[in-house]
């Protein structure tokens, strides 16, 4: 029996472990708490696209008695023991089909392997409960797709929670478990978050092993979906582990991400760019809320000044290596699978396909030209503050629903697509909510392999803008 009052699904990773520690909760409390509340609030946002709830609560009750030895006879517990976590369904997880979102993929083969990202979840004590929505193949800034439907946002049953981790975001918004793991290819663990007013991290490319390495190329980066900063620094400990399948990633990393998460912005210099130069049609709302939050950072103690880092909108240069990596996928698929695709992901794979070998190299040079003028302008800054998303949620729609152009596609999210181009690390808190009540995002870049100093930045703000939980 539970020996504390607090709703336990809304509860963070990291006061979960010392409830844990404690006695005041267990996983299997927590655990069967989540799958109810799964149970109530799945269908009305879709989520999820996978429970085993089996699995989950034989998970729980083997932490649970992990947490019984350690308090009786102080064995070891993992990092995340006990904790409920969610994959996207993009990552491989053994045991559960890995179907990316697309009726092309047969369920019924041997689903043996763990990505990274889950082998590390696993070994640090998390309790899995399911896979959760993406677009087909991620292929796009919101969540729908013919295999599995529309994801609606926590906050509005009417918008999107973007995309394409949307059923991450949601499913940690609408207190479906406090951790979940996505990918960010243009921004998508970012907007997801952002959009329902979560933490999300893109960490330095590299830094969180991937396996297999995206087909849309080394714009894509793992990264965690979080209630708050310091389940985002836990997290990050955990998935940072190295894996020799992934020959992109980084060396081993014996940081510890929770130390130093309180230590402030003061003295550190932040630059302020409220439109990166070429952003139009910022929310107002956004931009009031944004400039509010960095004169919170500067009344902390941060040099703040204004300026824009100075490059031109990349946003060709993505959508360019995001449709070649469309174009790429859908040549691996039959007749009859390419029949079945996401309209949307068919309009993509045309728009790679027309693509020279000459343009692809030309896009390549161009994003490291953007690439070493980032980390030039960042030896003058420690940190990059900007919006998350230009805009809040819109309305969510099927898929198919609209002409796919660049524009359509990223055109909305100008601040995120540019760091994936160039690699760096940011993080995306929550910064208030409009006057129709969809959350709003600020957005923290630092340079590359600053993860560190963008969490103990993101935490700072955090202290004073506490993360709100939607009703639902």
């Amino acid at each position: 029996m539970s020996k504390t009052t607090q709703d336990l699904t809304q509860t963070p990773a990291h006061e979960l472990l010392a409830l844990y520690r404690s006695g005041q909760a267990s996983p299997v409390e927590v655990t069967q708490a989540v799958l109810k509340r799964i149970e109530r609030v799945n269908p009305q946002i879709n989520a999820f696209c996978l429970v085993d709830e089996q699995a989950a609560l034989a998970s729980a009750r083997a932490s649970e008695a992990r947490w019984q030895a350690h308090r009786q006879q102080g064995t070891p517990v993992g990092a995340l023991e006990g904790v409920p976590a969610s994959i996207k369904d993009l990552i491989l997880t053994r045991g559960w089909p890995t179907l990316r979102g697309s009726r092309t993929i047969d369920p019924n083969q041997p689903w043996e392997v763990d990505a990274p990202a889950t082998a590390r979840l696993r070994e640090a004590g998390a309790v899995l409960l399911g896979k959760t929505t993406t677009p087909e193949f991620g292929c796009k800034g919101e969540t729908n797709s013919p295999a599995t439907g529309i994801t609606r946002n926590p906050w509005n049953l009417n918008h999107t929670p973007g995309g394409s981790s949307g059923g991450t975001a949601a499913a940690v918004a609408a207190g479906l478990g406090p951790l979940s793991v996505g990918t960010d290819g243009a921004g998508s663990v970012r907007i997801p978050a952002a959009f329902c007013g979560n933490v999300g991290l893109k960490p330095s490319f590299g830094r969180i092993p991937a396996y297999p390495l995206s087909p849309f190329g080394s714009v894509a980066h793992l990264g965690p979906h979080t209630m708050s900063v310091r389940d985002a620094a836990l997290m990050t400990n955990v998935l940072k582990q190295p894996d020799a399948r992934d020959w992109t990633s980084l060396p081993p990393d014996a940081t510890d991400y929770s130390v130093g998460l309180e230590d402030g912005v003061r003295g550190l210099r932040i630059a302020y760019s409220p439109t990166l130069g070429f952003a139009q049609n910022v929310h107002p709302e956004i931009a009031a809320a944004v400039a509010t939050a960095v004169k919170q950072l500067e009344a902390m103690g941060a040099h703040v000044e204004q300026v824009d880092p100075g490059f031109d909108d990349p946003l060709d240069i993505t959508t360019g290596l995001w449709f070649l990596g469309a174009y790429t996928v859908w040549t691996g698929l039959s007749a009859e699978q390419q029949a079945l695709a996401d309209p949307d992901f068919r309009a993509e794979a045309a728009l790679g396909a027309q693509l020279s070998a000459l343009q692809v190299q030309q896009l390549n040079q161009r994003r490291g030209v953007l690439g070493s003028h980032m980390r030039q302008f960042m030896q003058r800054f420690d940190l990059l503050v900007t919006p998350a998303v230009s805009i809040p949620a819109f309305e969510a729609r099927p898929a198919g629903s609209a002409p796919m152009t660049p524009e359509a596609m990223l055109g909305w999210t100008p601040f995120s697509y540019p760091f994936n181009l160039t690699q760096q690390p940011a993080i995306t808190v929550p910064c208030g909510l409009t006057r129709s009540g969809l959350p709003m995002g600020l957005q923290i870049v630092g340079p590359m392999f600053g993860d560190a100093l963008v969490l103990r930045a993101a935490r700072a703000y955090e202290s004073v803008m506490p993360v709100l939980r939607p009703v639902i």
